[in-house]
């Protein structure tokens, strides 16, 4: 792209959000003071992207609070293979240790650590980053069919090491050296907890282990966030499933895929895609009712796609009582506190949701949730602010500028507030608010969506 090209599109995006680029030189006439000037504009499906500024500090971040409980964070382990394809197993082993160490620790979300992936990594750092007073890294190899996982229990205050092991195995064996690394950690931090709790960390997905590969090649394609490898993961659960039809997680995953091709617009067929996510999210609870991870993904699509708003929720619910640490479910809960009418609540499970995972790829959804509370209280320049965050995270994500435009409109920015409104229907040619608001009233009640329809008016969506 060429620099006249790239300067008009970064002039488009501050326009949109009311940036007149004057904070920026200012700041150039300051080398090396500690800030600088991070926007980005992205195209993506048609979506219209915002550029946010954002003045971030050179220095490391200040420290979080350490939680009154254990608390751990775990990096992703090395990938010793000679193969570099199975980076996906690796990662996907780090994901089940952090499952089932979160239901009884207070452990931060995969989203967040794997953000560390590939890095140079200061145990210290991590700590104060984090917020969490233990580090477990490691490594996985393998070849052939064998397996051997290290890892390291760390004192990030002190550096300390507290605990090393390794773990070999037959292949076969793989989900025994899981419920060893995790029986052994909890050992360590937890020592008083009963061994019930142990055991509950113990739960295996499947013995298909082919098919266990193939769902964890759908989690990683899963996390691109893009059409083609959202398609690639629900292609990847239907081979799991039809390797292993028990696999519950797989179903929960192909349901989960549905739910992300509604929420980022890459429906091609709604009624099919209502079918399939009915019939894979009742697959997945008749063979699984007790997996947290299961529990809220499907929670999530029954209620997000087919609208079945009280069976959702409560399964949403379900798994947070299984697993009061995953983030996923703390800003579902709060997304669903703001249909009942409880903003305060809701942000309480947002803030909740961020402190677990404060470096999440899913941090738009809960910061869209932040700002749409704020908006809903009537702090409108507070709600901006979170909405420019959002979209900073994910410019496609269209619903965080659907509250950005909300937030200006309601606070007086009516100019800014269209601007944003114009390229929502450029991107959603559909955007009507004779199809818009109906849609609303099966979620909000009468006062706020009263308020959202007034916001719309104002951005100049259509009648």
């Amino acid at each position: 792209m060429s620099d006249a090209a790239l300067t008009t599109r970064l002039n488009a995006a501050r326009s949109a959000i009311g940036d007149s680029g004057e904070r920026q030189r200012l700041i150039k006439t300051l080398p090396r003071k500690g800030y600088r000037f991070i926007g980005t504009v992205q195209e993506a499906d048609r979506a219209p992207t915002v550029a946010v500024n954002e003045f971030q500090r050179e220095t490391a971040k200040p420290a979080l609070t350490l939680p009154d409980k254990p608390s751990l964070a775990v990096l992703p382990f090395t990938n010793l293979s000679s193969d570099p394809e199975q980076e996906y197993f690796a990662d996907g082993m780090v994901e089940d240790i952090i499952t089932g160490l979160s239901r009884s620790l207070f452990v931060i979300a995969r989203q967040s650590t794997f953000s560390y992936k590939s890095k140079p990594i200061d145990i210290r750092q991590v700590g104060r980053e984090l917020g969490v007073r233990y580090v477990l890294e490691g490594s996985v190899r393998r070849s052939g069919d064998r397996v051997r996982i290290s890892g390291k229990l760390i004192e990030a205050t002190t550096g300390a090491h507290l605990w090393a092991d390794r773990f070999d195995s037959q292949l076969s064996d793989i989900f025994d050296l899981q419920d060893q690394v995790t029986g052994s950690v909890i050992g360590v931090l937890v020592p008083q907890l009963e061994r019930a709790e142990i055991e509950r960390a113990k739960r295996k997905p499947t013995e298909n282990l082919q098919a266990y590969d193939y769902y964890l090649r759908a989690l990683s394609s899963f996390y691109q966030f893009t059409r083609e490898q959202n398609i690639e993961a629900l292609r990847l659960t239907r081979l799991a499933v039809e390797i292993d039809p028990g696999l519950a997680a797989a179903y929960a995953l192909g349901a989960y895929c549905c739910l992300q091709r509604k929420v980022f617009g890459w429906t091609v067929d709604a009624d099919q895609e209502r079918d399939e996510t009915r019939r894979l999210a009742r697959r997945a609870i008749e063979l699984d009712k007790e997996d947290p991870t299961v529990l809220v993904r499907v929670g999530q699509a029954i209620a997000g796609v087919l609208y079945e708003l009280d069976e959702g929720t409560t399964l949403v619910f379900q798994a947070h009582e299984l697993n009061s640490n995953l983030a996923v479910a703390r800003y579902s809960i709060g997304w669903e506190h703001i249909r009942r009418g409880n903003a305060e609540e809701g942000l309480k499970q947002f803030h909740a949701g961020v402190r677990l995972s404060p470096m999440d790829p899913f941090l738009f959804l809960m910061q869209t949730g932040i700002a749409f509370a704020h908006f809903l209280t009537d702090r409108y320049e507070d709600g901006s602010s979170w909405a420019k965050l959002a979209v900073l995270h994910r410019p496609n994500y269209l619903n965080a500028q659907f509250i950005l435009a909300a937030c200006h409109a309601m606070s007086g920015r009516v100019e800014e507030a269209r601007v944003i409104g114009a390229r929502l229907i450029e991107a959603r040619p559909a955007l009507l608010l004779s199809t818009l608001v109906p849609k609303l009233a099966r979620f909000y009640q009468p006062k706020p969506l009263e308020k959202i329809t007034i916001a719309c008016r104002i951005m100049g969506l259509p009648p």
